[in-house]
């Protein structure tokens, strides 16, 4: 090309510079929207395709019946909290350590932050609010009270769904780590509350109180 002529000629075809830089700019920009296109197609596409199971799930939940359509990822305390908003059951450490979400599930306690909801299909299911009233306080609620068994009270209702599957365990026989000959006794004694009740953190540091509350609803010994 000359530098001096502002055309290129070559097989009979004469382009300007200018009529070069405008083409090769068009091709650039066509090729970006193309991508673009291409981009937001996949992803409703992938939207389209990773849609999340759904299931239905019936349980009985503190004595009344509850059916629900959920995502099968759904924890059994994200239901209880967000989808049937009882809020009594809390989301502490999220990872079954701490304790403040536990619930009374056939009559055993489990961290409802590490169980899904569809695998309670037909259970019978009990949660802080099941257990009393503000009129009609169940009495490991009293106690707790009576003996101040809480500070900020974000633990306390895993606490005491704990400490009432907890009696009913020791009740039934259930042994414990405690026990010499791993047979449950009564008198309940503290070291033998402690033991049953460590998978529920108290940040507030209340376990005294907490372990007083229960021996006197258990009749235990100190």
């Amino acid at each position: 090309m000359n530098p001096e002529n502002p055309t290129a000629s070559g097989a009979g075809i004469e382009m300007s510079r200018r009529q070069v830089l405008i083409g090769t700019a068009g091709t650039a920009v066509t090729a970006v929207l193309a991508k673009v296109e291409n981009a937001q197609a996949n992803t409703n596409t992938k939207s389209t395709a990773q849609t999340p199971p759904v299931s239905h799930v019936t349980f009985t939940l503190n004595g009344r019946r509850v059916a629900l359509d959920v995502d099968n990822r759904t924890t059994l305390l994200d239901a209880l909290r967000e989808r049937l908003h009882l809020t009594g059951s809390k989301k502490g450490c999220d990872h079954g350590q701490c304790g403040a979400c536990t619930v009374i599930v056939e009559e055993r306690r489990i961290n409802s932050c590490l169980t899904l909801a569809v695998m309670h299909e037909g259970d019978s299911i009990t949660t802080i609010e099941g257990l009393g009233t503000p009129c009609t306080l169940h009495p490991l609620q009293s106690a707790f009270i009576k003996h101040d068994g809480y500070q900020c009270g974000y633990c306390t209702p895993g606490q005491i769904c704990s400490a009432v599957a907890m009696l009913d365990e020791i009740k039934a026989g259930i042994p414990s780590h405690v026990s010499d000959d791993l047979i449950a006794k009564s008198p309940v004694s503290a070291v033998e509350i402690r033991e049953r009740m460590s998978g529920n953190i108290c940040r507030c540091g209340a376990y005294s109180n907490i372990v007083e509350a229960i021996q006197e609803i258990a009749g235990g010994e100190a």
